[in-house]
């Protein structure tokens, strides 16, 4: 066990856990003031129902003995086995424990990344009931495919800290909710306003603090590859925030603030799969491609149809991709020996690795949510009524609200 990297792991799952609450913040602002409250509330729950979920069943999924490729066993159910010491095979050089409480935070903020294409519809009791059951069908299984030794792992395919299990499961997940609880009243016909953007900035601003406990994180050791993911993962950021605000200024006359945080997130979430795979210059590649292909890709929702209220698909979908690519095209052996080369270091066979990986999670992820939407609904109703949703989910589901007159 290293002292060091324990201290350092633990001040990274503290990050990482400080990620929820910004996203709370960056979705809170976006919606219309009668929803912040309750937009709010989806992930400070998260954080509550996914820790119990994670102690109790889901770290021995993603986790346990590999079954086959595809689960893990039940080696950890209720913790057992996992103490203050350092178990055989994983992450030997830390806590049993720490790593456990690490991986539990990234386990937090995914479903909570959901609830952006959802808000300001979808009942409490309902979304409760679905992020058990999507922690344990979809998540579960994909972290262990990706980190646990599942077959994604031994196929070979590189996600450093989330690209697959984290933005690409969400946003297919954000997807399939879209078109089973459907566009919020009067989408397309009214105007849905963020209603308080400096919150947003705020949220913005936490997340991309968070972020490097996410990836740099990642690295589970205090080393020169936390490093590397670190100085990567802000680079990323800030070209893609800048790429994302001169696109809007070219294409509709004015640079913003919800695109200046849109396009740092789309960074943030592109650079996730390859921030301890990829130098600095592929970084900045990386960033300008997240901030060009997120901002046309938030366009997909008015071409195709589906009400995305918060653009999970747009930025957590197609930045994932592209990250997930862009790592079979740039990834090298020199950053990190545990990886392999991409495309442009004389590994083709990379990308295509990368790309069955993208195919796999998207479809794996937008199937069984759909279906167990589909389950909730027939549980609890998923959608709040015309009335509470006019009225607004603060005051219809919590009885409150975030302002008073």
């Amino acid at each position: 066990m290293n002292p060091t990297d324990t201290a350092f792991i633990i001040v990274c799952a503290a990050l990482v856990m400080f990620m929820t609450p910004g996203l709370a913040l960056f979705y809170a602002g976006m919606t219309r003031s009668k929803n912040a409250l309750g937009t709010m509330m989806q992930s400070f729950a998260a954080l509550g129902v996914i820790t119990l979920v994670w102690i109790f069943w889901g770290y021995s999924l993603s986790f346990g003995t590999d079954m086959n490729g595809l689960i893990g066993g039940l080696d950890f159910i209720g913790m057992a086995g996992v103490g203050m010491e350092p178990h055989e095979s994983i992450a030997t050089n830390l806590p049993h424990m720490v790593f456990m409480i690490f991986q539990c935070m990234f386990a937090i903020i995914t479903p909570a990344l959901i609830t952006g294409a959802f808000a300001e519809r979808m009942r409490f009791s309902a979304f409760l009931i679905f992020i058990v059951l999507w922690c344990t069908f979809v998540y579960a299984p994909l972290c262990h495919w990706v980190w646990g030794g599942g077959w994604m792992f031994k196929m070979g395919a590189m996600d450093f800290a989330g690209g697959a299990v984290v933005h690409m499961s969400s946003a297919s997940a954000a997807l399939a909710a879209a078109l089973v609880i459907g566009k919020r009243k009067g989408w397309g016909k009214r105007s849905f306003l963020p209603h308080n953007l400096p919150m947003t900035m705020i949220g913005t601003a936490l997340l991309w603090f968070g972020w490097f406990g996410f990836n740099a994180g990642s690295a589970l050791a205090a080393n020169g590859l936390a490093g590397n993911a670190f100085v990567t993962t802000h680079v990323a950021a800030a070209t893609a925030m800048l790429a994302w605000v001169f696109a809007e200024w070219k294409f509709h006359g004015k640079p913003t603030t919800l695109g200046a945080a849109s396009g740092a997130v789309a960074g943030l979430v592109a650079i996730t799969p390859a921030a301890g795979f990829v130098g600095v210059m592929a970084s900045v590649i990386i960033g300008l491609g997240a901030g060009v292909l997120c901002y046309f890709g938030v366009s997909l929702k008015s071409r195709f149809g589906y009400d995305d209220s918060l653009d999970v698909v747009g930025i957590h979908g197609v930045g994932g991709i592209w990250g997930a690519l862009a790592t079979g095209l740039f990834a090298s052996q020199a950053i990190n020996p545990a990886g392999f080369n991409g495309l442009f270091y004389g590994n083709p066979g990379q990308l295509w690795i990368q790309f069955v990986s993208v195919v796999a999670t998207c479809a794996f992820s937008f199937l069984v949510s759909y279906a167990l939407l589909k389950i909730v609904n027939a549980i609890v109703p998923i959608r709040v009524t015309d009335e509470e949703e006019e009225a607004g989910l603060d005051v219809a589901i919590h009885s409150e609200s975030a302002y008073q007159a």
